[in-house]
């Protein structure tokens, strides 16, 4: 889209790493292209490779504390300060764990706020099963989500939670991978891939041992709050090159991975519901490198693949089904190219150039 004349300024607030966040590089690059003056800020890791350039300001600040209860506290007062200081326009939250500081500059500042939902944060699985910290997030929530009355999330779900909690009127705007028909004719190799945050509730415990069954390696790509565990569980396991944890990766070197895998894994627990209601970044990911996915049949996966007809969905994330539906999908070729022929054709409608048509319609509505 040709740069226009510079629009509103905007800020947008994260606690992820900026290289690695691909759904706001998106976000951002969309509004910088479109006219908007954008700036994404998020932490200063220690031994954080340089920013990658972007089309929009990116700002990183230092944390001492790295996780955490202090790191948030930490990160939120000098998130704060930081904004106290800057001139903008409007101000977007990233999450619930950004809130408090967009929320009282947008009223100190008298500008328009908005929340960015990716998901529903109080009912993640490390949260939701710790009544301590959840009470505390709800509480944070309640404050604060009802005052945001401009919003967006990832799905229909999610956003009539929204609706039902706090009486806010939330527009969906899908998180897609953009349309590159180059990433779906490389090679693929026999091996299964999983993209994305190593956290709790992503299913490693019935994931690993399951690998012992199944007739392929599996690639590991990214880290959080379960990757020690994870590691642990496969030394003792004695998976050894079975599973291969690669870490974080920049988005270009991800993606050459992704356009190689022969199967991809979208694999939540149902307990809690921010997984049953999910829509993570890489189902897309794994249909715009026309990869077929082993995913659970939860609803907003099974109404798109109902559609599409491009994974194998699985009713209960436990080891034995998932050995005997990777080892089916991998043995079964007839199978494996109808789904990879229906990534291809899938990836046609279902990618950013047509959210992002949703996403600067809902900036105009504000700004103008």
């Amino acid at each position: 889209m040709p740069k226009t004349t510079l629009l509103a300024s905007i800020f947008f607030t994260v606690t992820n790493e900026l290289n690695f966040d691909q759904r706001m590089i998106r976000i951002c690059s969309s509004l910088a292209n479109a006219g908007y003056q954008v700036t994404l800020v998020g932490v200063q890791r220690k031994g954080a490779a340089a920013l990658v350039p972007q089309p929009f300001a990116q700002k990183r600040l230092p944390v001492f504390f790295a996780k955490g209860k202090l790191f948030y506290a930490e990160f939120n007062l000098r998130l704060f300060f930081y904004l106290l200081t800057k001139k903008m326009d409007g101000i977007c939250a990233i999450d619930l764990d950004t809130i408090f500081p967009c929320y009282f500059n947008s009223l100190l500042k008298k500008i328009p706020r908005i929340y960015d939902a990716h998901e529903l944060f109080c009912e993640m699985k490390e949260i939701a099963e710790r009544p301590r910290i959840y009470n505390t997030w709800k509480w944070i929530e309640r404050k604060t989500v009802p005052h945001f009355t401009y919003g967006y999330t990832v799905n229909q779900p999610i956003a009539d939670e929204f609706k039902k909690m706090y009486g806010v009127h939330y527009e969906v705007i899908r998180s897609i991978a953009l349309f590159n028909p180059a990433q779906q004719t490389v090679k693929k190799e026999k091996f299964i891939l999983y993209q994305g945050a190593v956290n709790e509730g992503r299913c490693f415990e019935a994931l690993l041992p399951a690998m012992k069954l199944v007739n392929a390696p599996l690639i590991v790509c990214g880290t959080g709050n379960f990757m020690d565990h994870a590691r642990q569980i496969a030394t003792e396991l004695k998976l050894g090159d079975k599973v291969i944890f690669k870490g974080t990766l920049l988005p270009a070197d991800l993606r050459e991975i992704t356009n190689k895998a022969y199967i991809g894994l979208t694999l939540f627990e149902k307990g809690a519901l921010s997984n049953y209601y999910s829509l993570a970044n890489r189902f897309f990911d794994y249909i715009h490198s026309g990869v077929p996915q082993l995913c659970v049949n939860y609803p907003v996966y099974r109404e798109i693949n109902n559609l599409h007809h491009i994974a194998v969905l699985i009713d209960e994330p436990d080891s034995a089904s998932i050995a005997n539906a990777l080892n089916s999908l991998l043995e079964d070729d007839e199978t494996w190219d109808r789904l990879h022929i229906n990534c291809i054709t899938a990836g046609k409608t279902l990618n950013w150039q047509n959210e992002e048509i949703k996403l600067i319609a809902f900036y105009k509505n504000i700004f103008g």
